[in-house]
């Protein structure tokens, strides 16, 4: 993972269809992963999976997140564009149920 950009951070979850398929889990995730080292404009770029719950407050209801930084709003804009997250999501969209996303930006700015 490269260093975390705080100007714009953009945190993806996603719920898969079959998230018991071994098959599903690996297509998802070589997927995302030709995509992120082909994206121009994401910085950091963690891909993570639900730990085991220790607290009521916490929800590890989804299969994958994605927490992509990028050094400005305009920069993520360009990504949403950009070939690479285009093709991720004709290959990878038909293996997920849900996605949310949080976008955020550092509260000092």
């Amino acid at each position: 993972m490269d260093t975390f950009d705080s100007n714009f951070a953009h945190t993806v979850f996603f719920w898969l269809n079959n998230p018991d398929s071994q098959e599903d889990c690996k297509a998802f995730e070589t997927s995302l992963r030709k995509f992120l080292d082909h994206s121009e404009y994401a910085k950091t770029k963690f891909i993570g999976k639900p730990p085991r719950a220790s607290r009521e407050v916490v929800d590890g209801s989804f299969t994958y997140s994605l927490i992509v930084t990028f050094e400005s709003a305009e920069a993520q804009e360009a990504y949403q564009k950009e070939a690479p997250h285009l093709v991720f999501i004709e290959e990878s969209s038909a293996l997920w149920k849900k996605v949310i996303v949080y976008d955020s930006k550092d509260a000092s700015l």
